[in-house]
């Protein structure tokens, strides 16, 4: 039986848990997650943990921030004067938001704090910081 690597399009199920066994993130009751390999449609140590598995196999992977969504930043909190916040915009505590950035890209946000004055985003991802544990199944394997 062929052993999934760098290219092979995979379908695996999965599912994501916390170092304190909360899950994040489940393929349960959906269809599986597709991706190929090397192509960084997927963490870093995703991709490594399904590399060299057959299909029909299951294995837990533990993954470390490194491999995860890295370290938290704190120059990805940004403060905004409220001022700045679009009239039509009701921004709540925990809202996700989409913003440009500096050079043209596109920033996902968190609101983590509102005041009189200004309002506080998290662009870091809502994982940064966390090591991560997936039940991983590979259900299909092909080449490209």
């Amino acid at each position: 039986m062929t052993e999934a690597k760098r290219g092979d399009n995979v379908k695996v199920n999965y599912t994501g848990k916390l170092a304190d066994g909360t899950v994040f993130d489940s393929s349960d009751g959906g269809d599986p997650l597709e991706f190929a390999i090397g192509s960084g449609q997927v963490i870093q140590g995703f991709e490594e943990g399904v590399v060299g598995m057959k299909v029909g196999e299951s294995k837990v992977v533990e993954i470390p921030v490194a491999k995860a969504y890295g370290e938290r930043n704190d120059e990805m909190v940004i403060q905004a004067p409220i001022e700045q916040v679009p009239p039509d915009l009701k921004p709540e505590l925990g809202m996700r938001l989409e913003m440009g950035g500096a050079n043209g890209e596109v920033l996902r946000v968190v609101v983590v704090e509102i005041a009189d004055t200004h309002i506080t985003l998290d662009a870091n991802p809502p994982l940064a910081g966390e090591d991560l544990t997936f039940e991983i199944e590979l259900v299909g394997c092909a080449a490209p």
